[in-house]
């Protein structure tokens, strides 16, 4: 079975403190649409500091809301040159 992952890696010049803030933000986002009990649930992501990166699984409807989320607030705060994601899909075990 498949699942869709997204991978973000970030510029050095953006504070990765913020973004990690960011990710943060984008779940209590999630929370509001789907409640904490289904984030709590169903969101699945890991943020690495040192690579500058992040993973959000994006298999369920959370995931997929995390990911939109985080993808507008890292756009709007630090502009679309400052990161990239691409879609990856994982093989699960």
């Amino acid at each position: 079975m498949n699942r869709e992952l997204y991978r973000y890696n970030f510029d050095p010049k953006v504070p990765i403190r913020d973004v990690e803030e960011s990710l943060l933000l984008a779940v209590i986002a999630a929370e509001s649409l789907h409640g904490r009990s289904l984030v709590r649930l169903d969101a699945s992501f890991r943020f690495d500091t040192q690579k500058r990166s992040c993973v959000v699984d994006a298999a369920t409807d959370v995931g997929r809301a995390i990911a939109r989320i985080f993808t507008g607030f890292l756009t709007r705060e630090f502009g679309e040159e400052a990161f990239n994601v691409e879609r990856v899909e994982s093989e699960k075990k």
